[in-house]
């Protein structure tokens, strides 16, 4: 039996559809045609999916490459299970819309808890500047 080591067991995903999460919080799902001894990827026929809630809209992205080291995960996509998920597809203008949205409660969200630390006389690390620090 001969075993891969490393990112030689990409080599078993070729021409596979991957579903790749970046460190960035991208989601991208293309077909794997190329991968080096780095983990770096060559995805063909690439969409960006954008989750909001139980929506989510593709944008369509072609050749796509992916450096190695801002992948954080990957694996095959179960064409069965995919065509099952309780997911609705919207278009790309609402999913951008909500996710536009979303981002805005989170940061108003984030903005209160700050704002309560501060109260409390703790700072979070974000808010605080390099005089702070130093």
């Amino acid at each position: 039996m001969n075993k891969l080591e490393g990112t030689a067991h990409l080599l078993d995903e070729l021409d596979k559809k991957l579903m790749v999460f970046l460190r960035d919080g991208r989601t991208l799902i293309g077909y794997l045609k190329s991968v080096d001894q780095f983990a770096n990827l060559v995805l063909h026929r690439t969409i960006e999916r954008i989750h909001v809630g139980k929506e989510y809209g593709d944008i369509p992205r072609g050749v796509f490459i992916v450096r190695g080291e801002n992948v954080v995960l990957l694996g095959e996509i179960d064409a069965d299970k995919e065509a099952e998920l309780p997911l609705t597809e919207v278009s790309v203008d609402d999913i951008l819309d909500a996710q536009r949205k979303e981002q805005e409660l989170k940061q108003e969200q984030q903005k209160l808890v700050s704002k309560a630390l501060k109260e409390r006389g703790l700072h979070m690390i974000a808010d605080l500047t390099h005089d702070d620090l130093f």
